[in-house]
Parts: structure tokens; C-alpha cells; sequence
């Protein structure tokens, strides 16, 4: 195929391809003017999958914020954490790391395990953490989201939507940009173990800067990316994904029909698009794991083929991977110092928000923060 009809048929894809065999959740938002380019969907609630540790580690910068830890408290895995289903790290029980190095494990490898130790370390108990979880939530106007579990693995009642996943992505990036490097990193190094991300657009998309997977039967394959590009910041979110390669191609193509101005602003922001609190989250059960899987499959590849053997792809691009060195502690008894010193080559993260700054910032006080809702983030300077 020469290169002008193989570039034709990009474009011709590109124009037909928003239109769906299954219409799931896609949103493409302005991260520096909060404009919504592209919405489908978008308040339609949903099962969050991993995407649930983008607000595991959020309540985590605000306890560090806060000074009730730091990036060196010792997490432990209990038994109850290390019984927790794949992925993992498969850390035996008692084994120890520092909160750093398990906020990393969480985000890149999706460590089920290690975000349960972290919940279990920042709010006493599972139960605690799930509550100021949902605490933040309803803090943020999250109002199509609630959390049962602070890892993803699959609850009925844990929900959420495109459009509040934007708008927690958004006060990640605003309230905590120095914890931004974890969204970033491609692969967490474990011993001899390497912990990969299943974000690939993190090495075949340039200027990919974040942030997270998921995906359990429920809920298909979910994806939130962030994306710079000659100082625009854009954010696609694309939820239901019959594969992988459908959710990083689709997330790409949302990205380059936002820089290409294919796309523009719909009028709204995401702090106003509206959601459906009152409708049932959808169930991709049957769609994505069992009787009916291989002819959605086979009807998603048709309508979206993008990435497939033969076809054009746009994760073209070589990206050196970003890497982390964790260590495992292993077993320590809770409350004792860790022994190591921390490695002056690891990438350090800049000195924590205060707990002041988080109060002013996202709500009125601390102590309002129980009935007052936190206010919007606002929208990022172009020059920042």
C-alpha cells in the first residue's frame, strides 16, 4: 500500500471511527482550559476497575500533606493484603516497603496486594480508608462515584463515570503535581522482578505524561492517558474496551483529533458536564469474559480496527520507558524504623503540599470539609 492511500485510510478511519458497534464511554477534556472536546457517554456510571488507585493514592497525598506519614512510613503487607487477587506482587505476608516505593508498585503495576497494605496503613483498616475515599469524593463533586474497595477489584457497588474520573485526574495535577512521576513511570524494578505498566502509550505515544489502567470482566478495559504536546495538555478517558489494543488506539485517536483540532470545544467544561447518578453502573460481564466475548470482540475489531495485524496503528513512536527501583524490605514488625538510607539516584519527588496549602486550595477548612463540597480545580495556565 503506497503511503498516500495508507495515510487516506487513517484519515477515513479517524472520521468513522468515533461512531461505535457498542457506544462505552469516551471523553477528550483540555486539561489547561477544562474544556470538553469530546464527550460519549460520559456520565453514564461505570465499574472503575484499577482505575480505583488514582484515588487510593490521592487520599494518600493528603494524609502526607496533612503530616499524619511520609514517604517513608512503613507499609506492611498483612495477610489480608497479600491474599488479595492478581494483579500483585506476590509479596509474602510481613514482607515491608516504604510508602514511596508501594505508591509507585500501586500505580505502575496495579499491585492489588501493596494498594490494599496502603489502605489498611493510611486509614487503620480497609473500612477507614474506603471512607475518606469517599470522603474525597463527595468533596470533589464525584457525584456519579462510590468506592467499596480501595484496590478495583470488582464490587457491584463500586462505581464511577468518565466524567469524575477527568475531574479526579484534575485535582491529582493540580493539589499534588510532585507525585506525578508515578503516573508517568513505565516499569517499577523489584528485586529481580520488573513490575510493567500496562499503559503502552507510555512508550509508543510521544508525550504521553500518565496516569492509569484497569480492568476486571465488568467493567472491560478502562483507560485514563494524558498527553503533552507543544504546550497543550489534553486528557482521554475511554472506558469498556474489548481489548487492550481497542482502549490504547482509541485513547491515541481521541489525543490526535484534539491536537489536530478535529475536534473543539463542545461549549461545556468538565466540571459542568452533567453525570447519571441514578442509573446502574453497565456490566461488560458477558461481553468481555463470557458467552457473548468472541462475537463483540470480533464486532469491536470490525467497527474500530485500528492496531491490528495489517492494519495502521498510531503507537508508532519509541519512548525511552521510565523506571523505578523499589526495595523490598522484607519481613519487619510494624512501627519499627527501616533500616535503609534512601538512594540519592532514585527519583525524588519535590517537598510535600502542606496541609495547609491542600485545605486552601481544595476546600474552605479542614474542618468544613465533612459538609462543604471542595471547590472545582481551576483551569492550568497555558505557560505552566
Amino acid at each position: 500500500m503506497s503511503i498516500v492511500r495508507r495515510l487516506a485510510l487513517v484519515a477515513l478511519l479517524a472520521l468513522l471511527s468515533l461512531g461505535r458497534a457498542h457506544a462505552n464511554p469516551m471523553l477528550l477534556v483540555d486539561m489547561d482550559t477544562l474544556e470538553v472536546l469530546y464527550a460519549q457517554e460520559a456520565g453514564q456510571p461505570w465499574h472503575p476497575a484499577s482505575l480505583t488507585k488514582m484515588m487510593s493514592a490521592y487520599v494518600t497525598f493528603e494524609e502526607i500533606a496533612k503530616g499524619n506519614m511520609t514517604l517513608d512510613t512503613p507499609v506492611v503487607l498483612s495477610k489480608k493484603a497479600a491474599g488479595q487477587a492478581p494483579s500483585k506482587t506476590s509479596l509474602p505476608a510481613g514482607s515491608g516497603l516504604t510508602l514511596k516505593d508501594a505508591l509507585y508498585i500501586m500505580v505502575v503495576k496495579s499491585a492489588n496486594d501493596v494498594s490494599m497494605a496502603i489502605a489498611e496503613t493510611v486509614g487503620g483498616s480497609e473500612a477507614g480508608f474506603v471512607a475518606k475515599m469517599n470522603d474525597a469524593a463527595a468533596r470533589m463533586g464525584l457525584t456519579a462515584t462510590h468506592f467499596t474497595n480501595p484496590n478495583g477489584l470488582h464490587d457491584p457497588d463500586q462505581y464511577t463515570s468518565a466524567r469524575d474520573l477527568a475531574v479526579l485526574a484534575l485535582y491529582i495535577r493540580q493539589s499534588f503535581p510532585q507525585y506525578l512521576p508515578l503516573f508517568g513511570t513505565d516499569v517499577v524494578r523489584l528485586g529481580k522482578a520488573n513490575l510493567e505498566s500496562n499503559n503502552s502509550l507510555l512508550t509508543s505515544f510521544a508525550g504521553t505524561t500518565g496516569m492509569k489502567t484497569g480492568f476486571v470482566c465488568a467493567s472491560g478495559l478502562n483507560m485514563v492517558a494524558t498527553v503533552e504536546r507543544n504546550g497543550r495538555n489534553l486528557m482521554a478517558i475511554v472506558l469498556g474496551g474489548s481489548s487492550a489494543r481497542e482502549r490504547n488506539e482509541r485513547a491515541a485517536e481521541l489525543i490526535l483529533r484534539g491536537f489536530s483540532g478535529a475536534v473543539r470545544s463542545t461549549g461545556q467544561q468538565v466540571l459542568t458536564l452533567a453525570n447519571n447518578p441514578g442509573v446502574p453502573p453497565v456490566d461488560m460481564r458477558a461481553q468481555i469474559c463470557g458467552k457473548e466475548a468472541k462475537t463483540y470482540v470480533a464486532a469491536q475489531e470490525a467497527a474500530f480496527p485500528m492496531g491490528l495485524t495489517g492494519q495502521p496503528s498510531y503507537l508508532n513512536d519509541v519512548v525511552p520507558p521510565r523506571s523505578y527501583v523499589a526495595t523490598d524490605l522484607g519481613r519487619i514488625a510494624v512501627g519499627v524504623s527501616l533500616p535503609r538510607p534512601r538512594p540519592a539516584h532514585l527519583p525524588q519527588f519535590a517537598a510535600p503540599v502542606s496541609a495547609e496549602a491542600v485545605a486552601g486550595d481544595l476546600r474552605p477548612s479542614l474542618a468544613a470539609a465533612a459538609t462543604n463540597a471542595a471547590p472545582f480545580p481551576r483551569p492550568r495556565p497555558n505557560n505552566l
